[in-house]
Order: C-alpha cells, then structure tokens, then sequence
C-alpha cells in the first residue's frame, strides 16, 4: 500500500474520531430538549451531521485501503458538503443567539431575564403559541421549580441565603416573580405580595403560587428559556469550530495525498521530469 494511501486511511480515521464530539453535542442538547430547554430543533441538525461525518470516514476508509477511486471521490465530495454545512450551522448557531443576556439583580447572585433584550428568528419561534404552550408545558413536567426548593428540618431556606444562589436562567425567569414586582420571599416557589405597590411589569400579575402555574406564562419565563438556549448552542458551537478546524486541515491534507496518488497513477512521479524519446532526424548531405 502507498504511504499516501496509509495517510488517507489515518485521516479519514481521525475524520471518524472527530464525528464523535459532533454526535455527542447533539445527544446533549437532545437530553436538554427533553428535560431542560424544551426546544427540540437544533439537536437534529447535529446528530445527523455527526453520523454523516461517520458514514463518510468509514467509505473513505475502505476507499483508501482497496484503491477504489470512486469512494475516494465520494468521500471528497461529501467530505466538502459536510463541512460547508458544518459552517452554516455554526454561522447560524451564532446569528440566533446574539442578542440578550441576564441582567445583573442588586443584592443577588443570580440574574433576572427579560424578554425585550431578545429578538429575531429565536425569539419569535420560542414565543409564538405554537410553540410556547408544548415549552411551557415540557418546564412544567421537568419539575425544574420543585428541584429548586431546600429545606433544613423542615425549614426553607431563608430570603438571604436564597438570593445567594445561582439559579439558571429558566430558575430565575420559570420559578419566581421578577424582583421589582415587591414580592416577598415565603420560600423558592411561594412568594406574596409586600406591603406596597406591585409592580407595573405584567409578568407581577401573572404570578401564581399555584405550583402548576407559578410564572409559566411570564415573559420572564420565555426570556429563561432563551437565555438557556443560548447558553447550550454557545456552548456547542465552541466544540463544532474546533472540529471543524480539524476537519478543514484533515480535508485540505487528505486532498494533496489524493492528488499524489493520481500523479503516481499516471507515471507522473513529483519533482522529477518526464524525458521523451526524440526521433534522430536524418541528415542529408
């Protein structure tokens, strides 16, 4: 076997490798959906995308190690499909997630959401009534606000010692009323209304001490939800550049070794020159 050939085989091996972290970050966000964010679309992308990946490592394989010339074609191209759809993925990953943030609550650790910070094509898919009612419904049956509360003997946490955790942002937005409504602290998931005003926010009038309710149907709810999404495709999308630098070196590699193999292939052996035979001309006196 050409070493060229061996070089293919080993980077159509680490190609293989690679798909790994692209499969796992998809069954990640996948568990997410399930049980945390509540937004199944992203994670199918990315499982299929990781499991592509395989499928063509393994046809570039058998490729380099029978000298079939049409899988090594095949997993060229698909190679290059691949990773331009990687890219896009990446590019899109970032574009959606690009505006709002938690903002800082004065005496807190934790930070408070707000659904006007976000916009665009997220933000309109997470809020509309397709979608909200299943997100609302999937946080419900997580039981993510039950998880939240502690007690010592039977005794909640005290105001003070709560407002020094770090809640998640569907924590933050999901499972208490946001803190300029006045609300007073009872426990994680009971608050009642302080002696002043409440609060003009609307989300102040849609809490509930209902645990079925609480603040499902807040604003600041479908702003935790965002907040979370962008923290897991963050996240995500880290991994994919790194492979997808990988990939990009492997590709432009594995195109060269492929190119050496042709050139062998035609009795075009690199950096020397082909000499022809040239006919002696007669000369005539």
């Amino acid at each position: 076997m050409r070493t060229s050939s061996q070089l293919i085989g080993l980077l159509n091996f680490l190609t293989f490798l690679a798909s790994i972290p692209i499969l796992g970050g998809g069954i990640w966000l996948s568990s997410r959906a399930n049980n945390t964010d509540c937004l199944k679309f992203l994670q199918w992308p990315l499982i299929v995308i990781g499991v592509a990946i395989m499928v063509v490592s393994l046809a570039g394989i058998a490729g380099s190690c029978y000298g079939n010339t049409f899988l090594m074609y095949l997993y060229l191209w698909a190679m290059f499909v691949i990773i331009a759809t990687l890219i896009g993925f990446v590019i899109f990953a970032y574009a959606v997630t690009d505006k709002g943030t938690g903002r800082p609550v004065s005496n807190k650790v934790y930070q408070e959401y707000y659904l006007q910070d976000y916009s665009g094509w997220l933000e309109e898919r997470v809020t509309s009534q397709s979608y909200w009612p299943k997100i609302s419904s999937c946080i419900r049956d997580s039981h993510v606000c039950g998880k939240l509360r502690r007690d010592f003997g039977g005794i909640p946490e005290s105001a003070d010692t709560f407002s020094m955790r770090k809640l998640s942002p569907i924590e933050s937005g999901c499972c208490k009323p946001p803190t300029g409504c006045g609300y007073v602290y009872q426990n994680e998931t009971v608050w009642i209304p302080g002696s002043g005003t409440v609060g003009t926010d609307l989300d102040c009038g849609r809490w509930n001490n209902d645990q079925g309710t609480l603040c499902y149907n807040c604003d600041s709810c479908k702003a935790g939800v965002l907040g979370s999404l962008k923290k897991s495709w963050r996240r995500v999308s880290v991994i994919n550049i790194v492979i997808l630098i990988i990939l990009v070196i492997v590709y432009v590699v594995a195109c060269a070794a492929f190119r050496h193999d042709k050139r062998m292939d035609n009795d075009e052996p690199y950096g020397e020159t082909r000499m022809e035979k040239v006919q002696p001309t007669r000369i005539h006196f």
